[in-house]
């Protein structure tokens, strides 16, 4: 990287330190959750994963794909420390999309009550994996849900939808829906890291666009089995600029689980 480049990153990461401090004085911290996608078993990934989020004292949220799901993973969890919770991805995460159509598993062509069955199934498995540390959230793969899918969670005992950008699309009776905001991946060509630049750029964009708004939480995602080192050391990077001045919360809190935590 160039000098001139160093020094324009320097800046962006203090503009970006400079807003948040702005936003805790103005509205108090910024409410900060994680959320981590396409979880199966434990991997030198998600060891990593979880080490981190140990480190900088955030919650983490795993969004875990019941279907081949290893039952050692609970376990091994357990032993890890560090709080994290787990939500529910989908069931395979298998592609239903109609031709010509974006990936999608909650839909696609997929029989609504066949699909309905295969959630149902799959939240039992992770309830009985997992215990308390499920939560009845469901996390669509791909990030779509066709409507007829998600009006029928409720009725399975979901509380909660997290998907990726505005909430305000995805109102749901009977669910809290909470997304992510940011993805430290980019998709098209494959996965990779989205840079420095432009992720520093998009969360000071969301944090001018929700500048009234003192109580919306910020959503940060990311898929461990994805990360390059690069990917890693930006997330460490931000997640200690971002925890400067923000409060670090819980999927629980998140989804109205709990009664928050201070």
């Amino acid at each position: 990287m160039r000098r001139d480049e160093v020094d324009g990153m320097d800046e962006a990461w203090a503009a970006l330190d400079a807003a948040l401090e702005a936003r805790a004085r103005a509205k108090g911290p910024l409410r900060l959750w994680w959320r981590d996608d396409d979880a199966v078993r434990w991997t030198p990934a998600l060891a990593r994963l979880v080490a981190l989020a140990g480190s900088v004292r955030a919650p983490l949220a795993l969004a875990a794909i019941p279907a081949g799901l290893d039952p050692a993973l609970a376990a091994t969890l357990e032993g890890a420390g560090g709080e994290v919770a787990v939500l529910q991805h989908g069931f395979a995460h298998r592609n239903a999309a109609l031709r010509g159509e974006r990936a999608v598993e909650l839909g696609g062509g997929r029989d609504t009550r066949d699909l309905l069955g295969d959630l149902g199934a799959g939240r039992e498995t992770l309830a009985a994996a997992f215990g308390p540390r499920f939560l009845p959230v469901m996390v669509p793969p791909w990030n779509r849900i066709e409507a007829r899918i998600a009006e029928a969670l409720p009725g399975l005992g979901f509380r909660g939808l997290s998907a990726f950008g505005g909430e305000g699309e995805q109102r749901v009776p009977g669910l809290r829906v909470a997304n992510a905001h940011l993805d430290v991946l980019r998709w098209k060509g494959g996965a990779h890291f989205a840079g420095e630049a432009k992720l520093i750029a998009e969360t000071l964009l969301w944090l001018e666009r929700r500048a009234g708004d003192g109580a919306a939480p910020f959503g940060l995602l990311t898929h461990h089995l994805d990360h390059d080192e690069a990917t890693w050391a930006f997330l460490e990077r931000f997640l200690r600029c971002l925890l400067r001045h923000a409060r670090p919360i819980g999927a629980d809190e998140v989804f109205g689980l709990v009664a928050p935590r201070g």
